[in-house]
């Protein structure tokens, strides 16, 4: 997983000695670049919409997200959805939530070119924990609600949120190998690949060819743009938005369009890992002026970077800290009446989500990784055992954001979302709790020898 990209510059603001530098922007800044920021962020935008959503302002909460943006050109209305305007809910799920999964296809296209699944050996083992995770949970799920009217859920349990498992991880500091971490980190981006897949297949409805039909042409354009290295950014930036609209209107989900365009981007620099020239060189070459040296600098700088790394340093920040925190704003305020719990308590729908992700995530992650370890060529990172993954499945319980995103799709009846939020939450916590524990029990793995104690 990216770093979030914040850090103190020196002879910036924040860097300074006033006061309010010193107590509040230098704090807020070192906050910010630790990696359980971003999850307590998101804990508390739903904490934020539970409160909203059962006060006294409860009917503001619905009535605020429910009400519709119009964009018109003369009489033509371009995101009519069903008739209706584009709802700020919708907004939010259908367009604000395309940039972080374009930095989920960022970060998959990373990871195949030169992470953790480049290598089809470290690949393996982590692939297929990720598929026992997928298929014990949604199995679990569709069992309990066979025959139900929540039976079109089944894939909510799929779902690992990587920002809640990473944090969990973090809090546990030193006592968690660095190999567990990549392990967790390369299992939950196959893990998104999966649901990225189940989302384009199974919630995808009343498509329109014809449109499906130009955002393949947009995508087509896009690969002919690289082949024929044509590196203006605006114009991916164009062609982008044009794909992503095509495919709004053509009934795959929106959210597609930005993985595609994400896994698109180039994971290898334009300049190659060669060393830049000396500045002294670039300054004294065939500039006439120092502005022309500079910029012709920044650029050779700037190309010795894969693309995916600079917009990854870039999306991150506004992903994690504003995008997710307003899906979860927007869509996990469920209003907690007692004849609502009473119903969710009864729900098999509420049920086969707690179940998935509490029981089905860990179980499954637990037995494909001992089935590959056992009958394949497949090992166990050094370092970790199989209570780690245990521990690690447990984590990935956590489905929280794609799980609340794979609930929105699957159910318009209100009644229905609200059982399969409740789910959520609750086996959100649990897996937090039950991993945790886990985790926590585990001794502190042995720090590796300095030179000086191996060469005495």
């Amino acid at each position: 997983m990216s770093s979030n990209g914040l850090k103190v510059r020196e002879g910036a603001w924040s860097g300074g000695d006033t006061p309010l530098a010193r107590r509040v922007a230098r704090p807020m800044v070192q906050f910010l670049a630790q990696e359980t920021a971003s999850g307590i962020l998101l804990l508390l935008a739903t904490a934020a919409a539970l409160i909203w959503a059962n006060s006294a302002f409860s009917d503001s909460y619905h009535h605020f997200w429910e009400t519709e943006i119009e964009f018109a050109i003369g009489s033509w209305h371009p995101f009519d959805h069903g008739g209706h305007g584009l709802s700020l809910e919708l907004l939010v799920n259908d367009a604000l939530m395309v940039l972080f999964f374009f930095v989920v296809g960022l970060e998959i296209k990373t990871e195949l070119a030169v992470g953790d699944l480049s290598n089809p050996r470290d690949a393996a083992l982590p692939a297929i924990a990720a598929l026992g995770g997928m298929i014990v949970p949604a199995s679990l799920f569709a069992l309990l609600n066979l025959g139900g009217d929540g039976f079109g859920g089944w894939g909510i349990p799929m779902a690992t949120d990587i920002a809640f498992a990473v944090g969990v991880l973090a809090l546990l500091g030193p006592r968690i190998p660095q190999r567990l971490k990549l392990f967790l980190l390369a299992l939950a981006i196959a893990d998104d690949i999966g649901a990225i897949a189940v989302i384009a297949i199974f919630y995808s409805s009343g498509l329109d060819f014809t449109w499906l039909a130009v955002a393949v042409g947009g995508v087509l354009l896009t690969v002919a743009m690289k082949r024929y290295r044509v590196w203006f950014t605006p114009i991916y930036v164009i062609v982008g938005f044009f794909v992503w609209y095509a495919t709004f209107r053509s009934g795959v989900h929106a959210t597609i369009a930005g993985v595609v365009m994400g896994m698109l981007a180039p994971a290898t620099p334009l300049l190659g890992q060669r060393r830049f020239e000396n500045l002294e060189d670039v300054f004294s070459g065939e500039h006439h002026d120092l502005g022309a040296a500079v910029n012709d600098a920044r650029w050779k700088l700037r190309e010795q970077v894969p693309v995916t790394s600079r917009l990854i340093a870039l999306l991150v920040p506004w992903t994690s800290f504003v995008i997710i925190p307003i899906f979860a704003l927007a869509n996990a305020g469920v209003t907690l009446t007692s004849e609502k719990i009473d119903g969710a308590l009864g729900s098999r729908l509420t049920l086969g989500v707690i179940v998935g992700l509490v029981i089905g995530k860990p179980l499954g992650i637990f037995v494909a990784t001992l089935f590959a370890t056992r009958f394949t060529s497949a090992e166990l990172p050094e370092g970790m055992t199989n209570t780690h993954v245990f521990g690690a499945g447990a984590v990935a319980g956590i489905g929280f954001t794609v799980a609340l995103f794979i609930s929105d799709l699957a159910f318009e009846d209100e009644a229905l979302a609200d059982e399969a939020t409740m789910g959520i939450l609750v086996a959100s916590l649990l897996a937090t709790i039950v991993g945790f524990a886990v985790l926590r029990r585990l001794p502190m793995p042995t720090p590796a020898p300095d030179f000086d104690e191996i060469k005495a």
